[in-house]
């Protein structure tokens, strides 16, 4: 696998990913005996943003666990930069340069903001042991969180928080970075905040596999799979995504 430490940075310190690729082929994921993903295919190109549209419950989440590994599939593969990771868990992928956002965000709410962020260190070589110091580029990004540093991530509003959760999974200098519903029970304004910063991480050369229902943020994504009971119906350029698609799979 390509080494990060050689790979040339921008000037938000992050890695570029010209060569980063997901591919998904033929996806099985069960949960006990309920068949929840069903043949699966899905490419993510280097630098790209994909967006996974559909209705609640079709699959979207477990896709996206699955990719990071907190859910073995029973059949199928997932590869990434030419590599097959699917039976690596969970931390080799991170450490492998896969971010990951749940639903939810997951902050740890009794952690300052610097605390929570330098948890991000921990995909890197060294940890948190070596990596003392929170990179600044996160702040081009997320300014509020400068500000913030010193109080805890549980006294953040919540598009406070998705922000804190998008900047600490960035520290780890992810090359794809998956998002569940970034943008969920989150006012407007601060919408509008997270995708401006997704459009730069993704300018800088990330990939980035977005699950997203506000059709605006939709429509920055290059590349569309529309998902209805656990499969892939349609696929196709966001240029091209027709109201009768939006009208049948899009929660808006």
């Amino acid at each position: 696998m390509t080494n990060a430490a050689v790979l040339p940075t921008n000037s938000l310190g992050i890695v570029h990913a010209d060569d980063a690729q997901l591919q998904v082929s033929g996806l099985n994921v069960f949960y006990g005996e309920s068949h929840i993903l069903r043949d699966v295919d899905l490419t993510v190109p280097g630098g790209k943003m994909v967006c996974l549209i559909g209705r609640n419950g079709v699959g979207k989440t477990t896709l996206l666990k699955t990719v990071m590994g907190l859910l073995r599939q029973r059949s199928g593969r997932v590869t990434f930069e030419g590599q097959e990771i699917s039976a690596l868990p969970p931390h080799r992928r991170a450490k492998a340069h896969i971010g990951y956002v749940p639903q939810g965000r997951e902050i740890i709410p009794q952690l300052t903001v610097r605390e929570n962020l330098l948890l991000g260190y921990e995909a890197l070589p060294g940890g948190m042991g070596r990596h003392r110091h929170v990179d600044p580029f996160v702040y081009e990004l997320f300014p509020v969180l400068e500000s913030f540093l010193e109080r805890r991530g549980g006294d953040l509003s919540g598009g406070q928080q998705q922000q804190l959760a998008i900047a600490r999974a960035l520290l780890g200098k992810p090359r794809l970075l998956l998002l569940d519903e970034p943008t969920e029970g989150i006012q407007p304004s601060v919408v509008l905040d997270i995708e401006r910063a997704v459009r730069q991480i993704t300018a800088t050369g990330i990939s980035v596999l977005l699950v997203e229902q506000h059709l605006h943020f939709v429509r920055q994504a290059d590349w569309y799979y529309a998902m209805q009971k656990g499969g892939v119906v349609a696929s196709g350029p966001t240029s091209e995504l027709s109201k009768a698609v939006v009208d049948r799979f899009l929660s808006v």
